[in-house]
C-alpha cells in the first residue's frame, strides 16, 4: 500500500445526531485502508436528498445500526486514488474514480478522505468531469434498479417519471431514453421542464402549473405502461389515474407520501442496491453512452450546513459539496 505522508483530515461530521448545528467541521484521523480496499482523495461528494435524514440518525433507528462517533456523511463522492489494499489490483494511485457506499464504515465523503471496498469503486468515464461523477453513483444506481429490475422497462414502452428535474429523475430520463422508451416528463418549475427537454424527454411537463392528467392522457391515450416516482402528493396521484390497465409504477423508499394507484395498476417500492454487481452494471452503461450529470450548486465543506438547507428548497439536478 502507498503510504501517506498526512494523518489527519477535514471531515464534516457528526458528534451526536440532531439538527443542522450538529454538522462540524472537524480534524480526523485519514481512516486505515484494508488489504481490499482504496484510499480515494475526495474532490467532489453528493449531497442528497436523504442525508438531512441520516443526519437525525433516522436511517440508524431504521436499520439498528449502533454508528460510530464522530459519524461522516455521504454516500456518495468521487476523486483520485490515494493508497490501495495490498489486495488490489484493478486501481492505482492517481486514477480517478468514483463509488457508491451508504453508511460506510469508516466514514463518508463528506471528508478529504474516504477508505472503501474496491469492488464499489469504478473509473471515471474521460466524458465526466470529477465534480460530475461525485452527483452521480447513488442517483444514478437507484435509476438503474428501479427502471432495469423492478419496472424491466422495455424500448417499445412508455414512461412517465415524477421528479424529474431532480438528481434521480434526470438521470431517469436519460437512462429511459438509452433503453428505447418513450418519455414523459414531470418536472419543477420552468427551469426543470428546460431541462427535461434538453436531456431529450419527448415530452416535459411543469408538476407545479401544467394539467398533469390531460398531459398524460395526450402522451398515451391507451394508457401510460410505467411510471417513476420520486416525488409524491396529490398531483402525483392524480397523473397515476392515467395509467393503462397492467401498468406498472416504481418509486424508491423514502418517497413522502407514497403515491397511490388503483388495483388494476401494480406498484413496488425498493431501495437501490449498492454492490459489486450494480457497480459493474452502471460502469458498462457510462461507458456505452454519453450521460449528462446536472449540478444544481456547489458548497465548500465549511458551508456544509447551507448544503443542506439547500436540500429543501427548489434546485436542480444534484447539489455538491468539495472536501478538497
Amino acid at each position: 500500500m502507498v503510504q501517506l505522508r498526512m494523518n489527519t483530515m477535514k471531515a464534516a461530521a457528526l458528534k451526536h445526531f440532531g439538527g443542522l448545528n450538529t454538522l462540524k467541521v472537524l480534524s480526523l484521523p485519514v481512516p486505515k485502508v484494508a488489504p481490499d480496499e482504496v484510499l480515494i482523495h475526495v474532490e467532489s461528494a453528493g449531497v442528497g436528498q436523504w442525508d438531512p435524514m441520516e443526519r437525525e440518525g433516522e436511517f440508524a433507528k431504521m436499520t439498528g445500526s449502533k454508528p460510530n462517533f464522530p459519524y461522516i456523511l455521504g454516500s456518495d463522492g468521487a476523486g483520485t486514488i490515494a493508497a490501495v489494499g495490498n489486495q488490489v489490483t484493478n486501481f492505482k494511485k492517481g486514477d480517478r474514480v468514483y463509488c457508491a457506499s451508504f453508511m460506510n464504515p469508516k466514514g463518508g465523503f463528506y471528508a478529504e478522505y474516504i477508505a472503501v471496498k474496491a469492488n464499489l469503486v469504478a473509473h471515471t468515464p474521460d466524458y465526466l468531469s470529477t465534480d460530475e461523477a461525485g452527483a452521480m453513483p447513488i442517483d444514478a444506481i437507484t435509476t438503474l434498479c428501479g427502471l432495469e429490475d423492478v419496472l424491466k422497462l422495455k424500448g417499445n414502452e412508455t414512461l412517465m417519471i415524477f421528479g424529474a428535474s431532480g438528481g434521480i429523475g434526470h438521470m431517469a430520463i436519460q437512462f429511459a431514453k438509452h433503453i428505447g422508451a418513450r418519455v414523459l416528463a414531470i418536472a419543477s418549475g420552468t427551469d426543470g421542464v428546460s431541462l427535461a427537454k434538453r436531456l431529450g424527454a419527448d415530452v416535459a411537463i411543469d408538476g407545479r402549473k401544467d394539467n398533469v392528467v390531460k398531459a398524460a392522457r395526450d402522451f398515451a391515450p391507451n394508457g401510460i405502461d410505467t411510471a417513476f416516482v420520486t416525488a409524491g402528493g396529490k398531483v402525483t396521484d392524480e397523473a397515476l389515474t392515467a395509467m393503462r390497465k397492467g401498468g406498472r409504477v416504481a418509486y424508491p423508499n423514502g418517497v413522502h407520501p407514497a403515491p397511490k394507484v388503483s388495483e388494476h395498476v401494480s406498484i413496488n417500492n425498493f431501495d437501490a442496491v449498492l454492490n459489486e454487481k450494480t457497480t459493474k452494471r452502471l460502469h458498462q452503461l457510462l461507458e456505452a453512452g454519453h450521460f449528462k450529470v446536472h449540478i444544481g450548486e456547489a458548497f465548500d465543506l465549511e458551508h456544509v450546513t447551507d448544503a443542506h438547507l439547500a436540500t429543501t428548497k427548489h434546485h436542480l439536478g444534484k447539489l455538491t459539496l468539495h472536501p478538497r
